[in-house]
């Protein structure tokens, strides 16, 4: 009876306590709760800037807005300059190739290439005005544009082939006493259509996200906490927090979930156990380019057929480009799964003159990680795969001009001359061409960190631990439970399992044989 007493006084404490937790669990907040309550205060102006007598004026130029705006934001001019969002470059150590200026001076990709020699089209997405050349002054603070960031009308808009100088469209006086706090149409211009379009380049950036439901993100879904970019992308004096591994090789000034989550955000200990080697975006963005598809190959091989005498475009039967005289052609994917990747935070690059093997295809920005490396985690990532122009002879990438808006100077979109865009393209970046060209397979790498998926639609364990067609059945260099066989941790498994039935037999033996023993002495 006494045994009968202690077991329900321990069965109603462990109640109580269960109860207690539970309340208190419910009384708790959950993350997305104190998200949602820390960016539920929207920041707005702190000062009318229609009352400004300044911005009153019929602004004919853009750089007469920058005065006015520095007239009163001193100084703010001088932190732009100061930025790689200005220069294009930034101070970074690569492995192999020490500390180096990179950016989208020297660094190439397999979209659009590089910038030299196109900067009249490529610098549409420069803050400044009139880059278009060797001639521009990066050091005048009135070529810096406050309105490529600060406008809150979503009206403004850059000219095509105009070096960044506005559309004439645009109202610049009803824009100037209407500016802010950056906005996600503000950064959303240059960042969703890099490369030529909407969503080509990163997979995970583009317009759906201006304003997007909970299903395509839940940090910036209209129905959910409603995020801006600048709310993660923090800024002190015009240096903004994240790096786009196209573009930087150092893991410093990142962007990371853990930032708001902390390094231990869930309930379960299990997963937080994975956390040590899995990255958040790996099991909380399961598919990329859920809305609108992104590009995920470019052949410019292709480039240069006409018809009539003319370039010309075919688009597959959703509306999307699969070949362009004057690009050549595409594939495109949509609602994809990601590849997976060690990676360590690090990345090196190829920069402008670098020689290779053009036999093997040429990784373009590698990312640095392994398993056996401490600081590496598991990240989802976009790969891209293009067949780009390069020197036979010097066995280098070339950076070609494309863009010109004077036929005859060797512009490819005008002239659709590998041989002129190849020899022009080079003298700007001042390296010699052999005057022999092929094309080379390359390859890029762009970690996915945005279209976060509600909770409910995360990963599930049975997608990567499974014998065969699970998520990461291509990342090998470790052992993962119900993917991997190892005839020694089987043979440890069976035998443990062998010891424990003989050990139950032997108790239950043992039991059964002395279930009797001293009831004779009673």
């Amino acid at each position: 009876m006494r045994r009968i007493l202690l077991a329900l006084l321990a069965l109603a404490a462990v109640a109580g306590l269960s109860f207690a937790a539970l309340r208190k669990n419910e009384a708790e907040p959950t993350p997305l709760a104190l998200l949602k309550e820390r960016f539920a205060h929207k920041v707005k102006p702190s000062v009318d800037h229609t009352r400004f007598a300044q911005l009153k004026v019929a602004f004919k130029r853009p750089q007469d807005v920058t005065a006015a705006c520095i007239s009163c934001h001193n100084g703010r001019a001088a932190e732009v300059m100061k930025s790689s969002h200005w220069s294009w470059d930034r101070t970074e150590y690569v492995e192999g190739k020490g500390i180096r200026a990179i950016g989208k001076k020297n660094v190439l990709n397999n979209f659009c290439i590089g910038v030299s020699g196109s900067q009249q089209t490529c610098d549409k997405c420069h803050i400044g005005y009139g880059w278009a050349d060797a001639s521009f002054d990066l050091k005048d603070p009135l070529n810096v544009d406050c309105l490529a960031c600060h406008d809150n009308t979503s009206t403004y808009v850059k000219a095509a082939g105009a070096a960044g100088m506005p559309d004439p469209s645009v109202d610049l006086t009803n824009v100037a006493q209407h500016v802010g706090r950056p906005q996600r149409s503000d950064c959303g211009t240059c960042h969703f259509f890099g490369g030529g379009g909407n969503n080509v380049k990163h997979g995970d950036l583009e317009k759906a996200l201006f304003d997007p439901s909970r299903d395509v993100d839940v940090h910036m879904a209209s129905d959910g906490v409603d995020m801006q970019c600048v709310d993660c992308h923090t800024a002190s004096q015009h240096q903004i927090l994240g790096k786009a591994y196209s573009l930087s090789s150092m893991n410093r000034n990142r962007v990371e979930c853990e930032s708001c989550h902390g390094p231990m955000p869930h309930a379960d200990d299990v997963l937080n156990d994975h956390t040590y080697k899995v990255a958040c975006q790996t099991c909380h963005i399961p598919t990329y380019a859920k809305v609108n598809p992104t590009k995920l190959s470019w052949d410019w091989s292709k480039a240069g057929k006409l018809k009539d005498g003319k370039p010309y475009e075919q688009k597959d039967a959703s509306g999307t480009d699969v070949y362009m005289s004057i690009k050549g052609s595409f594939v495109w994917g949509k609602n994809l799964e990601p590849d997976y990747v060690w990676f360590d935070g690090t990345a090196s690059h190829y920069l402008i003159g670098d020689t290779f093997d053009p036999t093997k295809p040429l990784v373009l920005n590698p990312l640095d990680g392994s398993y056996d490396d401490p600081d590496s985690k598991i990240v989802p990532v976009k790969i891209h795969r293009a067949n780009q122009i390069y020197d036979t002879r010097n066995r280098y990438l070339i950076q070609p001009k494309l863009y010109s808006s004077h036929p005859g100077d060797g512009g490819y979109w005008g002239d659709f001359s590998w041989e002129r865009a190849a020899e022009e393209g080079m003298k700007d970046v001042g390296l010699p061409y052999s005057g022999h060209y092929g094309f080379a397979r390359t390859e890029m790498y762009w970690p996915l960190n945005h279209m976060i998926a509600p909770k409910e639609k995360a990963v599930s364990c049975g997608e990567c631990h499974t014998r065969q067609g699970g998520r990461l059945a291509k990342l090998g260099g470790f052992y993962m439970p119900g993917r991997d066989r190892s005839p020694w941790v089987d043979r440890f498994g069976v035998g443990l399992l062998a010891l424990t039935l003989v050990g139950v037999a032997v108790h239950g033996g043992a039991r059964f044989a002395f279930r009797n023993h001293g009831q004779g002495e009673k």
